[in-house]
């Protein structure tokens, strides 16, 4: 009888969101989008003034048959470098469309790549991630892999001998908070300095630059989508939802928690800023953490966004039948039709 149960249905039913999208003429819409996307940037704590020079470094060149793998690191904001992989295609000549491939939750990069925690080469299954920045290079992207702010190797000291899917998150996304940052708006603005340095790169066509991203990584994949014009298609996979039916159902990693996001728009508001790029999301029958049923309702809202902004046919869905995983049955064919 005490248990706070209807005070919590309260406070996120309180209030409809400042910036919930309503339908209206195409002047309108535009004008909704250039103002959420303000308070978005507001709420993510964007950092200003750290630009820092890139100054990028390659660590690694190895050849691994139908691509090219390099081992580099960024520098993206005082005291922060950021390690990533870069998959080149050797089939196809450059301009290359490119494509930043963002991790969630697990080991890292080395994930997504074909590499055990310890940089050998996995031996076994792909898992969650299907190797799908390697698919990508096989059809000819150039594809940049970085590593998130807290997972893999850019963990805090102290976590660094622990299991390999362990992670920083909590205690990074706690001090930020402290500070009245966001690691999501740190996360962003490094994904945006990865379209810097593509942008920078001379065998990349600068104007054909896309995003993909699983679980956590598609949290921030579709944050950068939403802010930064220069990405021109995304593929958000295992994430889309709303929040009452995903980070708000059950209990999720501190990195997906913005404060003051709930008052703003729902999820699905927030990747309509997207529109009229194209998009597409991906979603599992079995998906336990981002259940189908929420991602249903946000594709439908989303339909809405995108038939206002006079863009129907450049969103689309793959609902399939598997769990939390990447699919790729549709993303791969998809990203060529629109970036290559």
């Amino acid at each position: 009888m005490w248990n706070p149960d209807r005070f919590l249905e309260q406070v996120n039913r309180d209030k409809t969101p400042a910036y919930a999208f309503k339908p209206g003429a195409p002047e309108e819409w535009l004008e909704w989008r250039d103002a959420l996307a303000e308070e978005l940037k507001r709420v993510l704590a964007m950092p200003s003034g750290e630009n820092a020079d890139l100054a990028p470094e390659l660590l690694e060149r190895k050849d691994c048959g139908d691509y090219m793998r390099e081992h580099i690191v960024l520098r993206t904001a005082p005291h922060l470098s950021m390690p990533a992989y870069v998959l080149l295609p050797k089939r196809f000549a450059p301009p290359y469309p490119a494509v930043i491939a963002c991790p969630g939750h697990g080991y890292g990069y080395k994930a997504l790549v074909g590499l055990e925690p310890d940089g050998s080469v996995r031996l076994g299954e792909p898992g969650i991630y299907k190797d799908y920045p390697i698919e990508l290079a096989r059809r000819g992207f150039l594809v940049i892999v970085p590593e998130l702010l807290g997972l893999g190797d850019r963990r805090l000291e102290q976590d660094r001998d622990k299991e390999p899917k362990a992670n920083s998150c909590f205690l990074l996304a706690m001090n930020l908070l402290m500070a009245g940052k966001t690691l999501a708006g740190y996360r962003v603005h490094e994904l945006m300095r990865c379209a810097d340095y593509l942008s920078a790169r001379g065998d990349v066509a600068a104007d054909r630059i896309g995003c993909m991203g699983f679980s956590g990584g598609a949290l921030v994949s579709a944050l950068t989508a939403a802010l930064d014009r220069r990405i021109r298609a995304a593929v958000i996979s295992g994430y889309s939802n709303t929040f009452e039916d995903s980070i708000l159902a059950s209990p999720h990693c501190a990195d997906n928690y913005i404060p003051g996001l709930l008052r703003l728009a729902d999820m699905p508001d927030i990747w309509g800023l997207i529109a009229p790029r194209p998009l597409l999301i991906e979603s599992g029958e079995g998906d336990g953490g981002f259940p189908v049923a929420g991602a249903r309702k946000a594709i439908a809202r989303l339909e809405t966004i995108y038939r206002t902004a006079q863009a129907e046919a450049n969103l689309e869905k793959d609902i399939h039948p598997g769990k939390h995983e990447v699919s790729g049955k549709i993303a791969y064919d998809w990203l060529q039709r629109h970036l290559a």
